[in-house]
């Protein structure tokens, strides 16, 4: 959600700024181009009005071969020539005034000539209507090398009588504008760059309390009830989020503590009349004449199952209640420990109790819960595998956990069955006929959740359950 979150943002301050840069350049570049536009105009202006207009005239009927010109205009003239040449000189701009028919008056370089086609050609028409030049095309940096070309017309006494046209390279606006672009691109840059880091920081801030929420689910749905949401951070929206979220889990809190309690005050006060009642119905068995052996037998074995139901109940009911601090415990002596109290019952039902871990394995568990949670698997692996059949005990470890595993030889479960296998009261209906209550991995798990720990199943091939123990690694100190 963070990167999908902080995509949105960086996309839309990209397209912010591309909306921004890209006019932004295009008007750089239309300003850069105007002065230089601007600048030639002035110079053409400058020429057209320092050019005498007799000299004009007469210059034009001598080229013509009709008259010759007046040595003082022809002075003149031959200064405006100087002043063009040194114009040329200086900014590498091509410069020239030119007759109505074409002919040049005063050039520099001194071979130029009137371009008759092009955009030159077409501005020197627009001088001799009367007119200014249009603005050229607009240069680009990537535009191939062509020059920029301005027209003034020279008039007199109403008349256009000539034309000053200037032809400027276009390599330095170029540059220019490409050295412009590059410090806006490096503003947008560092517009951009800005830009994530408060996009990183605002994402950090709106996150942070979904975070936590997370975090805190999490908790609650492994079984730490007593996990919380800090509601002073991120939005408003959030905050109010994070404290309904509490008062969920308050009262989430109390209505299974009210349930851990009816259920364990329940198994209590049934315990009582139960054992009374088992203790008549001997007394009873007593009194019956023979012939009733069977239903007495039956009434006993359900009575006695009914009381190991009401066990188990306040065993989970305890369970549930528990808040134990977990420590560090060696998880293979903790086993061994239990084996050796099995073994009698896995020889007296032809069973090979086997164990194959390493010589130490430290966890952080809480020993008595452990134990229990352990003895309850071992006994239902017990139950499940036949005479002949062995129960294997592990121990594996990485770097977060150690895993205590318990693998029967026993008929096993199927996928479906896997997925239900933990519940309260739940049993295979293959496996209805086999004492329990189906309360004893619910207890199990109730036991390591309570500690920090998990409960895993997975299938045996060919056939048979392995059910694994798991609690976190004690950190390096």
């Amino acid at each position: 959600m963070r990167n999908r979150l902080l995509g949105i943002l960086l996309s839309l301050m990209a397209c912010v700024l591309a909306a921004l840069g890209v006019p932004l350049a295009v008007a750089v570049a239309t300003a850069e181009q105007s002065r230089v536009g601007l600048d030639r105009i002035d110079d053409a202006a400058r020429f057209a009005q320092d050019l005498p207009t007799a000299a004009v005239s007469s210059l034009g009927t001598a080229l013509k071969g009709e008259t010759t010109p007046d040595p003082g205009d022809a002075g003149r003239l031959r200064a405006i020539t100087t002043e063009a040449a040194r114009y040329q000189a200086l900014y590498g701009i091509r410069i020239g005034v030119f007759q109505r028919d074409g002919s040049a008056l005063a050039v520099a370089p001194a071979d130029w000539q009137l371009p008759r086609t092009g955009f030159a050609a077409q501005a020197f028409q627009e001088a001799l209507d009367g007119r200014r030049s249009h603005n050229p095309p607009q240069v680009w940096p990537w535009t191939p090398e062509r020059t920029l070309t301005v027209a003034a017309p020279v008039v007199r006494d109403g008349d256009v009588v000539a034309v000053v046209l200037t032809d400027s390279p276009t390599g330095p606006l170029r540059s220019r504008i490409l050295h412009r672009w590059l410090l806006l691109g490096a503003g947008e840059a560092l517009a951009m760059i800005v830009a994530v880091l408060l996009a990183v920081r605002l994402t950090g801030w709106v996150l942070r309390p979904v975070r936590t929420l997370d975090r805190a689910t999490h908790d609650i749905a492994t079984g730490r009830m007593n996990a919380r949401v800090g509601a002073g951070l991120g939005p408003p929206e959030l905050r109010r989020l994070a404290r309904s979220f509490n008062h969920m889990a308050d009262n989430v809190v109390l209505a299974l503590d009210q349930q851990r309690a009816f259920v364990a005050d329940a198994s209590h006060q049934l315990r009582n009349p139960l054992a009374a009642l088992l203790l008549r119905v001997e007394l009873l068995g007593m009194e019956l004449p023979e012939g009733h052996e069977e239903e007495l037998t039956g009434v006993r074995e359900e009575g006695v199952r009914l009381a190991r139901v009401l066990d188990d109940l306040l065993g989970l009911a305890t369970a549930e209640h528990a808040r134990p601090e977990p420590e560090r415990t060696d998880l293979t002596a903790l086993v061994l420990t239990r084996i050796d109290s099995w073994r009698p019952v896995a020889e007296q039902r032809g069973i090979r109790l086997e164990w194959d871990g390493p010589a130490t394995a430290v966890g952080l568990a809480d020993p008595i819960g452990l134990g229990s949670a352990l003895d309850a698997v071992i006994d239902n692996a017990l139950k499940f595998t036949p005479a002949e059949g062995r129960v294997r005990l592990g121990i594996e470890t990485d770097r977060r956990e150690v895993t205590v595993t318990v693998a029967d030889s026993g008929p096993g479960l199927t996928e479906e069955e896997l997925a239900r296998i933990g519940d309260r009261f739940w049993r295979s209906p293959r496996h209805q006929n086999v004492d329990g209550s189906g309360l004893g991995l619910s207890i199990a798990r109730t036991l390591l959740l309570a500690g920090g720990g998990s409960l895993s199943f997975d299938r045996v091939e060919p056939t048979g359950l392995a059910v694994g123990l798991t609690v976190p690694r004690p950190a390096k100190s």
